[in-house]
């Protein structure tokens, strides 16, 4: 039995339009910011948390999410939380945090004609 030990399910809007890019090899990446918002009372004032999550979509599920998805849409996505490094131009070390998309639902109210599913 496979079981999941890495998984984040996140519902969120779009804070840019995805970026889609295509390598020599013909696969393509496409890569979006998400904002998560939780609302509390606090001191019996309404405030809001807001998260922002970096979002990678391999192949057709990116190219997917590339055609129908723009900034402010909302949006399901599951998949797997990664943590990796790399080198700047000036050398220094980047950290960054990503979800990798292995499902996804488009949640704006479809308009007629708008979505082919």
């Amino acid at each position: 039995m496979n079981t999941i030990r890495n998984q984040v399910q996140l519902i969120g809007n779009l804070g840019a339009d995805p970026i889609m890019t295509t390598f020599d090899s013909g696969s393509t990446v496409t890569k979006f910011s998400l904002a998560t918002t939780d609302y509390f009372k606090k001191d019996g004032e309404r405030k809001t948390d807001t998260q922002w999550h970096n979002i990678v979509a391999w192949g057709k599920r990116g190219e997917t999410m590339n055609s129908y998805l723009k900034k402010g849409s909302l949006v399901a996505v599951s998949g797997k939380l990664e943590h990796r490094k790399y080198e700047d131009k000036e050398g220094n070390t980047r950290y960054i945090t990503q979800v990798q998309v292995a499902d996804f639902a488009l949640l704006d109210k479809k308009e007629k004609g708008d979505l082919p599913f």
